[in-house]
């Protein structure tokens, strides 16, 4: 997960440098793409894990009412 992030950080920076030097609208656009992309990806792996934690963990065989409606309020939110 980090080095995902330590990734989409440096991606971030070449697209400082792309639109510093000038490079064509597209290529930018095309980039930008590419990292949200990438958060998507992060987030969603976030998300996975969360829902594991929130559902799977020992609570004598019972999914607790609240912490779902937590996780679908979780997960609304990231889809947004």
């Amino acid at each position: 997960m980090l080095n995902r992030l330590k990734t989409i950080k440096g991606h971030i920076g070449g697209i400082e440098r792309m639109v510093e030097e000038g490079k064509e609208c597209q290529e930018v656009l095309l980039q930008i793409a590419a990292v949200k992309a990438s958060l998507e990806k992060v987030g969603y792996s976030l998300l996975e894990e969360h829902a594991i934690q929130c559902l799977v963990k020992d609570n004598n065989g019972k999914i607790d009412a609240g912490e779902v409606a937590e996780l679908i309020n979780t997960i609304l939110k990231f889809a947004k």
